[in-house]
């Protein structure tokens, strides 16, 4: 199993990205949630660019990834799990929890650390959100957030098996929980008593200071409920709400080149 996830990684989770954002991409197409207020095929074409750079940087720094990662911890016998005997289901249902803990963890950390700040505005600065949006992460934090994950398989001895379900669903996740999609209320309702639905994550992106700092789950629901940072829906209703940052609103300013400069310069300030 271990030599098979390893020998077909990347066309499984080229796949199941492609099935994903063509699903996605469809749907916002046919029932849109908003009405996008910036031009479509440049945002979508910087933030693809955004989302290509994030991808060579992991391939050319981390080229064996997460899985390969969790390969080398599995083969040493670390993590806490090599310290006791439980069924592998139970091993990967408890790192899948885990690794989804800790990406709550670090999604919060990097709101509220200014010099992490500086990177994750990057994905903030979008003047609308959809399925583009969950994939445009600044190349510096996308290393920083696999050097995290990293850490977090080695303690736990993550297996190969729940690394590569993990990041399958994560990425799954953050471009489902990102689009511009209409879901029927009763839906939504229900399932974001599991998982962060686009209405409950759209929360986040609002420029309320209030409500850009709620809702930091990417992909099951529990841990803002838990953690007191849940908000179930915009102070202006999600047809009103402004998305984005109150300090980047000119569009001629968010193009690729100034994405990737972005964390480097002077303005810093979050939303008001």
């Amino acid at each position: 199993m271990t030599a098979f996830i390893l020998q077909n990684e990347m066309p499984i989770r080229l796949g199941f990205f492609l099935g994903v954002f063509s699903l996605m991409a469809l749907w916002e197409m046919f029932a849109p949630k908003r009405v996008l207020q910036a031009p479509k095929a440049r945002r979508w074409a910087d933030n693809l660019g955004i989302t290509g750079a994030g991808a060579l940087a992991i391939r050319y720094f981390f080229s064996a990834g997460a899985t390969g990662f969790a390969m080398l911890v599995q083969k040493n016998g670390w993590g806490l799990l090599a310290l006791v005997e439980l069924p592998y289901w139970i091993n990967v249902l408890a790192c899948f929890l885990v690794l989804d803990f800790a990406i709550y963890m670090q999604h919060l950390i990097f709101h509220h650390v200014p010099l992490l700040w500086r990177l994750h505005m990057v994905h903030h600065a979008d003047l609308d959100i959809d399925v583009t949006t969950g994939a445009r992460f600044h190349p510096v934090e996308i290393l920083l957030s696999m050097i995290i994950k990293m850490g977090v398989i080695f303690l736990i001895g993550a297996p190969v098996l729940a690394v590569l379900v993990f990041e399958v669903v994560l990425n799954a996740s953050a471009m489902f929980n990102h689009s511009n999609v209409r879901l029927p209320l009763g839906i939504d309702r229900i399932l974001r008593l599991f998982l962060v639905t686009p209405d409950m994550h759209r929360v986040h992106h609002s420029v309320i200071i209030k409500e850009f700092n709620s809702n930091f789950g990417f992909c099951l629901s529990w841990w803002d409920r838990l953690m007191g940072t849940y908000r179930p829906q915009p102070l202006k209703g999600h047809q009103d709400m402004r998305i984005g940052l109150a300090k980047f609103r000119e569009e001629d300013k968010l193009h690729f080149l100034s994405l990737l400069l972005m964390p480097f310069g002077r303005t810093t300030q979050k939303n008001s």
